[in-house]
């Protein structure tokens, strides 16, 4: 018999799994097999925190549009996106592209997982340069990984605490960032924070480093510029960005000159991804996350409990 939810979702449903696939097509096509081999839990398996806080399809988009706010706020970590990517006409690809590697790396069976972490790192050791102000950067240079790592991992677990309705345990936190910092040690981080204690003093630390330069205003407007198409009528198209700023931690805010009007909208954002967020849910059960757990042998249900 089919819940009450499930009843007054059924009409949005396949619109909205319509849209994901489109806005966000699966990076398995051709590449990664997250149904085989049987019984390969991957670099985290079913009972991790990461596979609970990444199965949270809104949260995870939200808290990419945070990490990627964030990240244009370290002038060589920019200048890497700036001189090597082609974010003027393809900021949403960019967006892609790292939702893929989350996805990849959260559920992939261990050898696709690594060999994709592998890939990434031959990227990255082409991609060097200098900033504006002459410094040399390199895309594999330990500190700029763990920045990107740590605003990604912040994001992420915001969006969880946001917009999933569930409640986050006591020790979640610090299970989930002594998980996730794997991967950027695979990418060859060091001393990466472990634990929510740490990243809040990673924050503190690296402030000083950090600048809104005119650079970083020209990525954030081309951010704002980004229109996701919704997947139901009455849905802002900027619901995700606007929900993702609300994600970001009040230093920031300050530090990027966000408006008191930018601010109300973040907030306005937020209430209505956390009263959409469920239908989401219904309507992306068959994800990667699902599949994951099938190759495991475990039910989908259980990323919804926290053990």
């Amino acid at each position: 018999m089919l819940s009450p939810l499930d009843l007054l979702t059924r009409p949005a449903r396949e619109p909205i799994r319509r849209w994901v696939l489109n806005a966000f097509p699966r990076a398995d096509t051709g590449s990664l097999d997250y149904d085989h081999p049987h019984g390969d839990p991957g670099l985290f398996g079913p009972d991790s925190a990461t596979w609970r806080v990444h199965s949270d399809f809104p949260g995870m988009l939200a808290g990419g549009l945070a990490a990627l706010t964030l990240q244009t706020l370290h002038p060589l970590a920019l200048a890497g996106v700036w001189d090597h990517s082609n974010f003027r006409g393809d900021l949403l690809g960019r967006l892609r592209r790292t939702t893929a590697f989350v996805g990849g790396t959260t559920y992939a069976p261990r050898a696709q997982a690594e060999a994709l972490i592998e890939h990434v790192r031959q990227i990255h050791a082409h991609i060097t340069g200098h900033g504006e102000d002459g410094r040399p950067y390199a895309a594999n240079d330990s500190a700029l990984l763990t920045w990107v790592h740590v605003t990604e991992a912040y994001s992420f677990l915001q969006g969880y605490r946001r917009y999933s309705h569930v409640a986050l345990p006591a020790n979640a936190a610090d299970r989930y960032y002594d998980e996730a910092r794997r991967i950027a040690e695979a990418l060859g981080a060091h001393a990466v924070p472990a634990s929510e204690q740490a990243v809040n003093a990673y924050f503190q630390r690296i402030q000083p480093e950090l600048a809104c330069t005119e650079r970083s205003r020209v990525v954030l407007e081309l951010l704002s510029q980004v229109r996701l198409p919704v997947p139901a009528a009455g849905l802002s198209r900027d619901l995700f960005l606007h929900a993702g700023a609300a994600l970001l931690p009040d230093w920031a805010t300050g530090r990027l000159g966000r408006t008191p009007r930018q601010q109300r909208q973040a907030r306005l954002a937020a209430h209505a991804l956390w009263t959409v967020a469920p239908v989401f849910r219904t309507a992306l059960k068959d994800g990667i996350a699902s599949r994951a757990c099938r190759r495991v042998g475990v039910p989908a249900e259980r990323l919804q409990h926290w053990a």
